[in-house]
């Protein structure tokens, strides 16, 4: 037996080790603490998991509740129920499907950025920008013998600015007072003509808004010729506010439709709606998960990372793109030609995604994210990791994907039963699609369907081929092969119609010669 104490001693012994164990220990503390922070992550998901799944259990205890109820007491007239509705059955679960759970979460590209190792390729970037300075400013200095930093793509692109903010007030004083006003309307108690009147009003409001929030920013951009940035600005408010006041009357209405005995109920607050308009998700709800309190110099930081992110954009287009592309209407058009402006374009197409990307779904989504205390900052997924594209569309833009299976993927099987679940997909390609060359056709100036056929032709095939049953290092190398090939076309065919477009302008423009590209035909 062990003397009375022992363990005490061996205790008080195994702290005086401690005390003289080597530096070493240190190493251990660090991959301590990295195994926590992994297993605070694992945890974070777990929980969202848990609560999807309670939200479903919830929904079951409900339904059965609810015909429980209908069972005992029938309404007069009616009939005992023969057996209780399968809420949960396939049919219906595909219908209703998932609904979206907010909660308090990081961006993980800021859980990334903790670890040295991945720090180190953010560093790369910004060594990269200044390789781009520096070599722009020793051309200069041997060219024309002085130094001199030129902004002319970058001042040409924002320019008339101030207009497109002008516009944009009336744009974003009809989101925030019609639609709420609608539903307003919408919401009295159903007694009378009154109510008729009011649901009229609010379908003429609705009205009014759609033709301010369609129109204005087109004629604006169209009869003032606004450059690509500042049309930027136009066409994604336009497309956001359009998006969040669906979302706004989509989840609000059915509760109002579903009003019985002639009263009306309450509508959401307003404060709830204006928060819901500038917060960063598509997906509106009552109330939000909230930080503690504003993080100001991470604001600062994530607003100075998007402005490095455009004058690095530039930088690349001035120096990689305009010198290749501005003379390529001097070459009759041909395939070696396409060829080799594609493959020359796959290195800065690349590079402008993973701008685009880290610009505006990280820093400027994190920014206001912060700025309002917004707590769920899952704006994307590792998509970078990918090894089929349909999780890379669920991973790329989680914010728009989270709109587009609540409003288009889920009511498509809810209006088809439940069932045609391709074809449910294939509407939301068609969307997504068309939504996207809207854009591109508004920002450039020029319809041609590059991005169209790219997205619902070749993405479409390639999300139900490659699907997530591939696995393997193999399959995330053929999706960023196809990724690099995808930017190289895109950033080719756009740059020639761009300037083909301004080296052969025509006389007169009919229908057919404004849809037909001029890179085709331009020589000069």
């Amino acid at each position: 037996m062990e003397p009375k104490g022992s363990h005490l001693w061996r205790r008080e012994g195994l702290g005086r080790k401690q005390e003289h164990q080597p530096s070493g220990e240190g190493n251990t503390e660090k991959h301590r603490a990295s195994d926590l922070e992994q297993w605070t992550r694992h945890m974070e998901a777990m929980k969202t998991q848990l609560l999807e799944q309670a939200q479903g259990q919830m929904r079951e205890l409900l339904d059965r509740a609810v015909w429980e109820a209908v069972r005992s007491y029938p309404p007069e007239g009616g009939s005992l129920l023969s057996s209780p509705p399968n809420s949960l059955s396939k049919t219906k679960e595909a219908a209703l499907g998932k609904q979206k759970v907010f909660i308090t979460r990081k961006s993980l590209l800021d859980e990334l950025m903790e670890v040295q190792h991945f720090r180190t390729i953010y560093h790369m970037f910004i060594a990269g920008l200044c390789v781009f300075i520096i070599s722009t400013l020793a051309i200069d200095l041997i060219d024309e013998g002085r130094l001199l930093l030129e902004f002319d793509l970058l001042v040409f692109s924002f320019g008339q600015l101030p207009l497109a903010l002008m516009t944009w007030v009336p744009m974003f004083l009809s989101t925030l007072l019609m639609p709420y006003q609608t539903l307003r309307l919408w919401a009295r108690p159903r007694t009378g003509g009154a109510w008729i009147l009011g649901v009229g009003l609010g379908c003429v409001l609705m009205a009014t808004h759609i033709a301010v929030l369609g129109v204005l920013p087109i004629h604006v951009a169209v009869e003032h010729q606004l450059p690509p940035a500042s049309r930027c600005v136009l066409v994604f408010e336009q497309v956001r506010l359009l998006m969040k006041s669906y979302s706004f009357l989509r989840e609000a209405v059915p509760g109002i439709l579903r009003a019985r005995g002639g009263e009306g109920i309450q509508a959401p607050s307003f404060s709830s709606y204006l928060y819901f308009l500038f917060c960063p998700t598509l997906i509106y709800r009552e109330a939000y998960p909230r930080t503690p309190h504003v993080r100001w110099n991470y604001v600062a930081k994530n607003f100075a990372q998007t402005l490095g992110c455009i004058l690095y954009a530039c930088f690349i287009l001035g120096r990689l793109c305009v010198p290749v592309f501005a003379n390529m209407s001097r070459e009759p058009f041909s395939a070696r030609t396409l060829l080799l402006s594609v493959l020359h374009a796959t290195l800065p197409g690349i590079f402008m995604l993973l701008l685009i990307f880290f610009a505006f779904l990280h820093c400027w989504l994190n920014a206001f994210a912060e700025m309002l205390r917004f707590g769920d900052r899952m704006f994307y997924r590792d998509w970078w990791n990918s090894t089929s594209f349909s999780n890379y569309y669920r991973t790329w833009n989680v914010v728009v994907h989270d709109w587009l299976y609540s409003y288009v993927y889920q009511d498509a099987l809810w209006l088809v039963g439940g069932r045609a679940r391709g074809a449910a997909m294939l509407g939301v390609f068609l969307v997504s699609a068309v939504v996207h060359e809207y854009i591109y056709c508004f920002v450039l100036g020029f319809f041609y369907p590059v991005m169209l056929m790219l997205f619902l032709v070749f993405g479409g095939l390639l999300n139900f081929t490659m699907n997530d049953q591939h696995t393997g290092p193999a399959w995330n190398v053929l999706m960023w092969t196809l990724l690099f090939l995808g930017q190289g076309i895109q950033v080719s065919l756009y740059c020639q119609e761009w300037y083909a477009r301004r080296h052969c302008p025509l006389p007169q423009t009919t229908f057919w010669e404004l849809v037909t590209p001029r890179s085709w035909s331009c020589h000069i």
